[in-house]
């Protein structure tokens, strides 16, 4: 008989993984209608134990909306790996416009901006938003107009991603927004 080993996961890895878990939950039913007993259950560990890494549930909501924010900057920077202006933004554009084709990691970012009414959060996802801010700014040398109309066309791509329009566009005007988001 051969002796079946475990690897055990490294503080980092299990952390990863429960943030992982969390952001499905979340993502799935925002801060207020997720509890910790899913959380935990989905990742595979005890509640008591969620609680003694991350304290509280906003603790761990808001740890979850880092991650997300964190995920969306490596993205970002890796699209736009040695570019700059134009090109870059091309790049980092392209590269979130396939990025939400994941339902959880949108209905995560959303459900990150519906939260925002606790402060805590808001401030997380205040600070996490401007890195990104910064990034796209720094790798393109746009003006903030530019940068204004950057973002702008994000937010307008993830309203209509959780509408399931970038999926299936059926009417005129989905088609009519979409052309143009795609010309800016």
């Amino acid at each position: 008989m051969v002796p079946v080993t475990e690897t055990r996961l490294s503080a980092a890895e299990r952390r990863e993984s429960i943030l992982a878990a969390a952001m499905e939950e979340f993502a799935a039913a925002g801060f207020e209608g997720t509890s910790t007993e899913d959380i935990a259950r989905r990742a595979g560990i005890s509640q008591p134990y969620l609680f003694r890494l991350f304290g509280t549930k906003k603790e761990l909501f808001k740890a979850t909306c880092e991650r997300c924010l964190r995920q969306t900057l490596d993205l970002f920077q890796t699209a736009a790996a040695g570019l700059h202006g134009e090109r870059a933004l091309e790049a980092i554009g392209k590269a979130y416009r396939e990025r939400l084709a994941d339902s959880t990691y949108l209905r995560a970012q959303m459900q990150a901006y519906a939260a925002c009414d606790d402060p805590e959060v808001c401030e997380v996802v205040r600070r996490g938003f401007g890195e990104l801010v910064a990034y796209v700014e720094r790798v393109s040398g746009a003006e903030p107009a530019e940068i204004a109309r950057f973002f702008a066309n994000g937010m307008l791509l993830n309203v209509l991603s959780a509408m399931k329009v970038l999926e299936d566009p059926r009417a005129a005007w989905e088609r009519t927004i979409l052309e143009g988001c795609a010309k800016d």
